[in-house]
């Protein structure tokens, strides 16, 4: 998705001499992914890039399977993940497959560190909580709402305004991009996009640190995180150019398609990678035929489960769903309604409700981590006036 964007100086031709105030050369790297062949930018440090004092030990953060193959709907309440000081370790993967980490987390210190996930792009979707995320491309401020795309190996540092911060994160091992259906042969927005151009927010104020010394730098790698400390700031870039760079996108500036009929997820998509999309549900009108039922039918999801993160509003969809609760629907099994969903919905105008959907078409497997956080016996909350808590195991 990313557009050109330049910041700070740079050369006028790639590749050339160009030189300090002192005389000493800038330091070029070309940063991007795919090898050659995908987005990147050229960035011009004051000091080389490579300059490793130390490593330390490494430790895994790989997150420990329950449930590798699930066929029953599941639930969980993700405000009882635990508030945790340290960024990383507030990071709780509850799924995964072969394409991409699930997660959510509720961070309150300040990160003391760097950090760089060398295997993943990441979408980061701020539920509560504001700060400014820090890279070398310059700042971004962020809030309740937004979307923080961050490519595949780019330091970053999260500073929080406040400590109550939640948020629901995805780790891809493809780049996160907008639909191809939205985009032109140029890359450009079309008009029927969702959104366009002016609602990406890119870095600003670039900031080129001249410190020396020690900086630690987590990278994060095959589920294993590599201590490194650096002889020099990690954002000491003079200026740099290209596509690849992190940005934000406010789910409130997803401005939602409708029409007389109940419309497909699909509409509502916003990001997608490699086996999974991701939708933004946000306050629309409802269906406007005379005799529509707002409500979605019910759907088998032969080729994807279904991750549903509940932000705010009633869903109209699901009887008594929390601010900060996952659903899981798996592929291979129908689901729609809960009852009385549909005759509710029936002469509805509007809803006010906002979500976030992923939906991964291969399989996820559930974490230890996502067990301890689920509501019992939510595959059984379709049967009418159900107050069963019995299981089937």
């Amino acid at each position: 998705m990313p557009f050109y964007h330049q910041m700070g100086k740079i050369p006028a031709k790639r590749h050339v001499v160009y030189r300090q105030e002192n005389g000493s050369l800038y330091h070029e790297e070309l940063v991007g992914t795919q090898g050659f062949s995908g987005l990147s930018s050229l960035v011009y440090h004051l000091h080389p890039p490579t300059r490793v004092i130390r490593t330390g030990e490494p430790y895994s953060i790989q997150p420990k399977v329950a449930i590798e193959n699930n066929m029953k709907s599941l639930s969980f309440q993700g405000f009882e993940i635990p508030v945790e000081t340290d960024y990383l370790k507030s990071r709780k993967v509850l799924m995964v497959n072969s394409d991409l980490q699930i997660g959510l987390a509720a961070p309150k210190g300040k990160m003391d560190y760097f950090f760089k996930n060398a295997d993943a792009d990441e979408m980061i979707f701020i539920h509560k909580g504001s700060g400014t995320l820090h890279t070398m491309y310059g700042a971004i401020e962020f809030s309740y709402g937004d979307y923080l795309i961050i490519p595949r190996g780019t330091i970053y540092k999260l500073i929080f305004d406040t400590e109550d911060n939640r948020f629901l994160f995805v780790e891809s091992n493809s780049p996160i991009t907008t639909p191809r259906r939205y985009r032109n042969d140029f890359g450009q927005l079309l008009e029927h996009s969702p959104f366009c151009e002016r609602d990406i927010r890119r870095p600003v104020d670039l900031e080129t640190h001249t410190e020396e010394g020690e900086f630690q730098v987590l990278i994060k790698k095959k589920g294993t995180i590599f201590p490194y400390v650096y002889a020099s700031h990690p954002f000491d870039l003079i200026g740099w150019d290209g596509y690849h760079y992190p940005y934000a996108f406010s789910i409130h500036n997803f401005e939602p398609l409708t029409g007389r009929i109940h419309m497909p997820p699909p509409i509502h998509q916003t990001f997608e990678g490699n086996n999974f999309v991701i939708c933004s549900f946000v306050p629309r009108m409802y269906d406007y035929h005379p005799q529509a039922i707002p409500a979605p039918y019910h759907h088998s999801n032969i080729d994807s489960d279904e991750i549903l993160y509940y932000v705010d509003g009633d869903f109209m969809s699901r009887n008594n769903i929390q601010k900060g609760q996952l659903t899981l629907h798996p592929a291979g099994i129908p689901h729609g309604p809960h009852p009385g969903a549909i005759e509710r919905s029936i002469g509805q105008k509007e809803t006010r409700e906002l979500a976030v959907m992923i939906d991964p078409f291969h399989p996820v497997m559930i974490t230890e981590t996502a067990l301890e956080l689920q509501v019992p016996d939510y595959y059984l909350s379709w049967l009418e006036n159900s107050t069963s808590s019995k299981s089937l195991n």
